[in-house]
């Protein structure tokens, strides 16, 4: 049984090395443990520092590509390296290492196949009060979305089987937090979080840049979220609102002509017409964007059969190898 700890990076050659300092090397139920950094195109001695402290392979991005490119790399490069479990963790060890062995527990006793590090959010004094909302909000966004109970959807501290990790998909190029957990909620898969503690800040945040960004990089992500994985909800919503408004505003022109007055009131009419003609477009696209849904959903399903089938042989430690994604893998020595 191997445990593979993936950590994306970016320019963290001050942070990484406390990081790495906490991660284990023993784990309870696992024979090997490795750790495997994904260099997100960093400018700094990221990659150097991780090779001085023992890690054990490392994903190369020619440039910086985003969180949700790096995680999705190294869940590749995880696989490929045989992971039967992984587990994800943030390079400014915000997340207490000790933890790790309660997080893969539920995973190698086969009752979940994702746990999720749920932090003491209400304690963490160095989350903003904006940012404590944003986690309510994408924890309740998830939780409708998905079907599933995760009382702290953005966290990122979470271990995953190899199953789980090989039907993942990102989308999103922010971040892959509340994206995955959708995709697990509606695949079916077991989700249950536990708690876990956190470490002080040693750096700022870089999802969180400027408030006024990560309020709307975050309501962006979640009116994706929907229109991806809840298309006919999200259209026929949409399209009964603006075709109830045109019916409301006929009946009002309609109401005045009844009574002679109809002359002054024809825009209400055009008004009308223009609001029910793209309302019922998008009831349309309703139905359409539902088709286009169960055809993801059945190319997802090939792509997670092709994925174990080509997995499934014995993996080859061939330093050097590039994916069409522009990165690069590369074991130790």
């Amino acid at each position: 049984m191997k445990l593979v700890i993936q950590i994306p990076c970016f320019n963290e050659e001050d942070t990484l090395p406390v990081t790495l300092a906490e991660l284990p090397r023993k784990v309870a139920g696992i024979d090997d443990v490795e750790w495997l950094i994904i260099d997100d195109g960093s400018s700094d001695r990221t990659v150097a520092v991780a090779r001085e402290h023992g890690v054990d392979h490392v994903v190369s991005l020619t440039h910086n590509q985003g969180l949700a490119r790096a995680f999705t790399a190294g869940l590749e490069a995880s696989l490929a390296a045989g992971a039967d479990v992984i587990v994800n963790t943030d390079a400014d060890n915000q997340y207490n290492a000790d933890d790790i062995a309660a997080l893969v527990e539920p995973v190698l006793a086969g009752t979940a196949d994702i746990v999720v590090g749920e932090r003491p959010i209400a304690e963490t004094r160095h989350f903003s009060a904006t940012k404590k909302l944003l986690q309510r909000l994408g924890s309740w966004v998830v939780r409708r979305a998905s079907g599933t109970q995760v009382p702290d959807a953005p966290s990122g501290f979470r271990a995953m089987s190899r199953d789980a990790a090989l039907q993942l998909n990102v989308f999103s190029s922010y971040t892959y937090t509340l994206e995955t957990l959708i995709q697990a909620g509606r695949k079916n898969m077991s989700i249950t979080s536990v708690p876990v503690r956190t470490n002080p800040d040693l750096r700022p945040s870089r999802l969180l840049k400027t408030i006024s960004s990560y309020v709307w990089r975050s309501v962006a992500t979640i009116v994706r979220i929907f229109v991806i994985y809840k298309p006919f909800r999200f259209f026929m919503l949409l399209g009964a609102f603006l075709f109830s408004i045109g019916v409301l505003i006929g009946i009002r022109f309609l109401f005045y002509f009844a009574v002679g007055e109809g002359d002054g009131h024809v825009q209400s009419l055009i008004l009308a017409s223009v609001l029910l003609g793209i309302g019922f477009q998008t009831i349309l696209v309703a139905f359409v964007a539902d088709l286009l849904a169960v055809n993801r959903r059945l190319l997802e399903e090939l792509q997670y059969r092709a994925r174990k089938a080509e997995l499934r042989a014995p993996p080859t430690d061939s330093p050097g190898t590039a994916d069409a994604g522009g990165s690069q893998f590369r074991d130790r020595g």
